[in-house]
């Protein structure tokens, strides 16, 4: 091989491997381990049971694929991974993105809280997500909890539903697809159908401490059932007048590689082409 096509298959293959998105940077996020608060319902709508959203914000700085994650929740005393029928992870923006706006006012404030409806879903049941469970604790025990106790202005302060023990279960999920968002400010929401028996997603501290990722601004947890749908109660600073409170979860994936990157990634596939080309072109001549 000649020394300038040599230069030109090193610029090449340079081009193809800085911009190969295997190459891209890995993104994380976790709000840290449970801290023992509280506990709130997060379900689908299944089994005869209304839905209940319990949500909690992440930021993302650039364009971003989310392949996966982790979040923390409580199973009822007396059952086990067994019980778990499905889960469906849904990302919302914040209001009054995707929202009527303005509000209905039944609920102390919009401001900071998740849209009205979901931005982006995935479902097991449908094969959008893949979950499994491992059992953290065998006996766990929340200061407080929210299950039933989301109502519409006056009545929103109830001072949560008092102290719940359960089996403390991390459910790691990924999806089939990575989900692509755009850089922004977002909201996660796990639901965990189960056969009995109510979900609970267990809070971690606000402030984020380690192993935490801090960001700003990290606003607080906020939850709704159906009947108070498209509207949203701060967990703490509305239902309990304790916290305010975040939600132990965990996201990964990768930074999506800008459109000039692809650009040198296709032409690092073409310029390799060319030079492999060319070279059998120059070994065929030479043995002529």
């Amino acid at each position: 091989m000649s020394a300038h096509l040599s230069k030109f298959v090193l610029f090449a293959s340079a081009a193809l491997f800085t911009s190969s998105p295997a190459s891209s940077q890995a993104f994380h996020f976790s709000t840290g381990n449970p801290d023992g608060m509280i506990g709130t319902a997060s379900r689908p709508n299944a089994g005869g049971e209304i839905e209940i959203e319990t949500a909690d914000d992440f930021l993302l700085n650039a364009e971003t694929a989310i392949s996966g994650g982790t979040f923390t929740g409580l199973l009822p005393s007396g059952t086990d991974a067994t019980n778990v029928q499905n889960v469906v992870v849904e990302i919302y923006r914040v209001f009054p993105l995707d929202s009527a706006d303005p509000p209905s006012g039944n609920v102390p404030t919009r401001t900071n809280s998740p849209s009205d409806v979901a931005f982006a879903s995935r479902d097991g049941s449908l094969g959008e997500v893949m979950f499994s469970t491992s059992t953290l604790n065998p006996t766990f025990t929340v200061g407080n909890s929210v299950v039933n106790g989301i109502n519409f202005v006056p009545n929103v302060f109830t001072g949560g539903e008092g102290p719940v023990s359960g089996q403390e279960v991390q459910f790691d999920f990924s999806f089939l697809n990575p989900l692509d968002l755009d850089a922004g400010h977002y909201f996660f929401v796990p639901q965990v159908q189960l056969s009995s028996g109510t979900f609970l997603w267990l809070s971690a501290p606000k402030p984020i401490v380690a192993p935490g990722t801090p960001f700003a601004p990290d606003l607080q947890s906020w939850v709704r059932n159906e009947n108070l749908a498209p509207d949203w109660l701060r967990i703490g600073t509305d239902i309990t007048h304790q916290g305010p409170f975040n939600a132990a979860f965990t996201l990964d994936g990768f930074a999506v590689p800008e459109p000039a990157s692809w650009a040198l990634m296709l032409f690092g596939f073409a310029a390799l082409g060319l030079a492999f080309r060319r070279g059998r072109r120059a070994r065929t001549a030479a043995r002529a």
